[in-house]
């Protein structure tokens, strides 16, 4: 694969989840979770407030022709549910890495939703792209994360110290999580 190909979506399913590119008719659930407190606080770059900015998002996500960023849809299988989205982006084809972050429903938080996700697309990302290392921070008081980048096997290399600013408007902490091929 060239290092300017554009990604061609894929559909990936890890038990009971399927993850595939988001879709326009999603929009009322992209913008339930966009407004979700704990969303806002720990995905400052979420700009979902209302009907048109989730459809935007959903187009975006589902637009990888640049080869740059793959954005599923995490659904149950069964039902098809929404239950968040995974975002693999900043794809770096050249030095051979990408950073991960996902948004969870609240509904389904804390049954390793994210957790399975994580570690799907990872896997996904390290053999069919060829990618050697995927990033994933998270605030050091946003401990669900802590423990989805640890269950995924992303290993802790430390701490990046007042490196972002959070949605309460504050710098905070980072752990630098990494999953290495």
């Amino acid at each position: 694969m060239s290092l300017e190909a554009p990604l061609r979506p894929v559909v990936l399913t890890v038990g009971d989840l399927l993850l595939r590119p988001p879709r326009v008719e999603e929009s009322a659930a992209v913008l339930e979770l966009g407004i979700d407190p704990d969303v806002r606080m720990w995905n400052p770059r979420c700009q979902i407030t209302d009907e048109a900015s989730a459809i935007k998002d959903c187009l975006a996500g589902a637009d990888w022709s640049d080869g740059s960023q793959a954005t599923f849809s995490i659904v149950h299988k069964h039902g098809g549910r929404y239950a968040g989205n995974i975002a693999l982006h900043g794809i770096d084809r050249e030095n051979a890495q990408a950073k991960v972050g996902y948004r969870i429903a609240r509904w389904t938080r804390g049954q390793g939703v994210a957790t399975a996700a994580v570690h799907c697309v990872a896997d996904w990302a390290l053999r069919e792209l060829g990618l050697n290392r995927i990033v994933l921070t998270h605030g050091v008081e946003n401990t669900a994360s802590c423990r989805v980048a640890q269950k995924a096997g992303f290993g802790l290399e430390g701490t990046l110290r007042m490196a972002k600013r959070f949605g309460d408007g504050r710098l905070h902490d980072e752990h630098l999580h990494a999953l290495i091929a």
